[in-house]
């Protein structure tokens, strides 16, 4: 069968291709050429947001650690570095858009596969839900500034309009990533370019008009040693938010079978992506514990009123009226771009899982014109819009909750992704030095420290303390977001099963290991 119009295969119906390797993978019908490096650089740094995420996780980290803020960020990293070599070594064998869904199921089988893509799509459903709330509390902040009605920005504190207001960002981010990929990376270069220079304005501007306030710290080396001053249960906690705050760089990888050189330059974006973002979190971490410190009172980093939205307090005080308002746009600029990057991987993930018959086939389905998936982006909003409705309903601080329950989302995929490195390619491991480093040690590592701060967090998580204190039956809201909906995806995972049983055979997508590759260079 062919899609109408353009004389390509109906993924659906699509037949296994087998490129140099042996490792079969589907021709989805995406637009092929058309990422290079440093525009999938741009899509994963606006996917990760970093102006939405410090927003959002700088008042989780330092209610949990305080002034060991760049210590966690360094710490969060540290996996999500080593990680990405784990998707770059399986991306240049499998460049595949189904990118952990597909690489786990090659390595493990279909059962983690499909655990593995449905705890991507939970994240990424879970992250466009924080996207689209951050937007609408900087848009009506922006709107309050631009009119001088303070009540203005009270509004989104107004749930019935909060919702409302959400539901059409998503209508809007829906359409522009359903329009193409080249669309979206247009569309990107501005708004990652505008919040980037003016975050980095606002950190220099604090910091050197840090020691003209009341609340100024000096400068220290040791926030940057995770080894004093806090405690494990402490640092974990801090260090899933730290988790939260790098994800999406991953977006650069299932863009594989649309880029330039699909072996090549996922990897290199991904990287050069992960890296610039830790420059700019220290950057600004830095910056706003010198100027605001972490007290509980006023502009203070650990008061509860500034947790879901440091910037508010700081905005004016440190770039002035006008610099205040260009910090607010900025921000309302990043949760937007990445509300639209963000339907990138959700989409794609929901795409190649279509297209293996994990998930209903029409989720495959390409748009004729602009070759994306416009039927998967589609059904990503909706869950979205439905998905943060029932939560802002049931937690006054909703963010503080699904950030936390995120950090075990990525925890799981990721983790499940780096061991998959490590075992798709275990007849090479030892071959040469490149492959006992980046397929091997880096892997190990990341993947490891995933699978403890996984387990740690999912304990924790019970406990309502950790979030914004909402609970059912006494256990954390978190919990139910984070390791319940995992549990709802074994069950939907067997139901699948049962009424669609080829792709458990592994008659769709086999289960395989990576033909030896010997290792005769040094390491790059």
């Amino acid at each position: 069968m062919t899609t109408a119009g353009t004389g390509r295969k109906d993924p659906g119906d699509a037949a296994p291709v087998r490129p140099a390797g042996g490792t079969e993978i589907v021709d989805k019908g995406l637009a092929q050429g058309s990422i290079g490096t440093l525009a999938g650089a741009i899509l994963g740094i606006s996917t990760v947001a970093p102006g939405y995420t410090l927003t959002a996780s700088i008042g989780l980290i330092v209610a949990s650690v305080g002034l060991k803020m760049p210590a966690i960020f360094i710490a969060g990293f540290i996996p999500m570095f080593l990680t990405a070599y784990a998707y770059r070594e399986l991306n240049s064998r499998v460049p595949d858009c189904g990118a952990s869904f597909t690489w786990s199921t090659k390595a493990f089988g279909p059962y983690i596969g499909w655990m593995c893509g449905w705890g991507m799509v939970l994240a990424t459903i879970i992250v466009l839900s924080n996207l689209a709330a951050i937007a609408v509390d900087y848009f009506y902040l922006f709107l309050a500034q631009v009119t001088g009605k303070e009540s203005l920005a009270d509004l989104a504190a107004n749930k019935p309009v909060n919702i409302a207001t959400t539901l059409l960002f998503l209508v809007i981010a829906t359409v522009i990533a359903g329009r193409g990929i080249t669309t979206s990376a247009k569309v990107q270069y501005a708004l990652v370019g505008f919040q980037m220079v003016v975050l980095v304005a606002f950190a220099v501007t604090a910091i050197v008009r840090s020691g003209g306030v009341p609340t100024g710290l000096p400068f220290s080396l040791d926030w940057f040693n995770p080894f004093t001053g806090i405690t494990i249960a402490a640092f974990v906690v801090g260090l899933t938010g730290s988790i939260f705050a790098f994800w999406g760089w991953d977006t650069c990888l299932t863009l594989g079978e649309e880029s330039k050189d699909p072996k090549t330059v996922p990897g290199r974006a991904g990287l050069l992506a992960v890296v610039s973002i830790l420059i700019t979190y220290l950057l600004v971490a830095v910056a706003v514990m010198m100027y605001a410190g972490v007290g509980t009172e006023g502009v203070g980093l650990g008061n509860p009123d500034n947790s879901e939205n440091v910037f508010r307090p700081l905005a004016s005080p440190v770039l002035g009226e006008f610099g205040g308002l260009m910090l607010f746009l900025a921000i309302f600029a990043s949760s937007i771009a990445s509300l639209q990057t963000t339907f990138l991987p959700a989409a794609r993930t929901m795409l190649a899982m279509g297209a293996y018959g994990a998930f209903p086939k029409k989720l495959a389905a390409i748009h004729p014109r602009y070759l994306v998936p416009t039927y998967a982006t589609v059904v990503s909003g909706v869950i979205t819009g439905v998905f943060y409705a029932v939560v802002k309903l049931l937690s006054d601080r909703a963010l503080l909750d699904t950030i936390a329950a995120l950090g075990i989302m990525i925890c799981w995929y990721y983790g499940i992704t780096a061991f998959a490195c490590v075992w798709f390619f275990r007849r090479e491991l030892f071959t040469g030095p490149h492959n006992i480093v980046y397929k091997f040690l880096f892997p190990l590592i990341g993947g490891t420290i995933l699978a403890v701060v996984f387990v740690i967090s999912v304990q924790e998580s019970l406990n309502p303390e950790n979030g914004s204190g909402s609970s059912l039956f006494g256990i954390g809201l978190v919990f139910y977001i984070g390791f319940g909906l995992l549990l709802l995806g074994a069950v939907l995972m067997l139901i699948r099963r049962a009424t669609h049983p080829a792709f458990f055979r592994g008659e769709t997508l086999r289960r395989t290991i990576a033909p030896v590759d010997v290792d005769k260079e040094t390491l790059p």
